[in-house]
């Protein structure tokens, strides 16, 4: 819990500040309302992955123009391709919320992200603990607009992953994923440990690895 309160008051602006208990109390009462109103739902799908020329990177038949990707997927030979939403209960629950109090819905909109942080971790823990078996150590998930890595992407991977079926995610023209807190990501697979966090480059102090992002 100590965790997700410190993610969700990261996501509130408060940078390195503590927020006052009357704060707190709000955000704990409001990962309540987030956590009844979920229906989280997740899917992957593992692909062999091969780096081409030009800083492409082919996950099954797409190909990946992104010099930040290819580097992250350096050394992988597969790529799990990963989706996961919190569902649409979540977007009612802010939604109703911010008609009669906005400074609520901000705050259940922190928590919410917060939250969804916290289900991606558990779920790639337990794809990486699966994988290990077979030999294979999992990077930090990637997402479509990660450095080059254009949110365009977005549509390919839903589709690669059957989104729309699986987990009822589905995106709209402007690449917007519906529900709003979802997720799409490459997640590298390969052969060398290299003991990336879960978490990924943000909390890691290695500035001088060379798949940072």
């Amino acid at each position: 819990m100590e965790k997700r309160m410190k993610e969700a008051i990261r996501y509130l602006g408060y940078g390195r500040n503590t927020a006052d208990e009357r704060t707190c109390t709000m955000i704990r009462n409001a990962f309540s309302e987030v956590e009844n109103a979920a229906g989280t739902k997740c899917i992957c799908r593992i692909f062999d992955v091969e780096q081409t020329a030009d800083n492409n990177t082919a996950i099954g038949n797409l190909i990946i123009d992104s010099r930040s990707l290819s580097r992250n997927l350096k050394g992988c030979t597969k790529a799990v391709l990963f989706g996961a939403t919190l569902g649409a209960g979540v977007d009612r629950l802010i939604r109703r919320t911010s008609l009669t109090d906005m400074s609520h819905a901000v705050i259940q909109q922190a928590c919410a992200a917060a939250l969804l942080e916290e289900y991606c971790d558990e779920q790639q823990l337990a794809i990486g603990r699966k994988l290990e078996n077979e030999g294979l150590y999992l990077r930090p998930r990637f997402s479509p607009g990660y450095g080059d890595f254009d949110i365009r992407y977005q549509e390919p991977i839903m589709r690669m992953l059957d989104c729309a079926k699986t987990i009822g995610l589905t995106m709209t023209s402007s690449y917007m994923m519906t529900p709003t807190k979802s997720v799409t990501a490459v997640i590298g697979a390969s052969r060398i440990k290299e003991r990336c966090p879960v978490a990924g480059c943000e909390a890691c102090g290695k500035s001088d690895c060379e798949y940072r992002r």
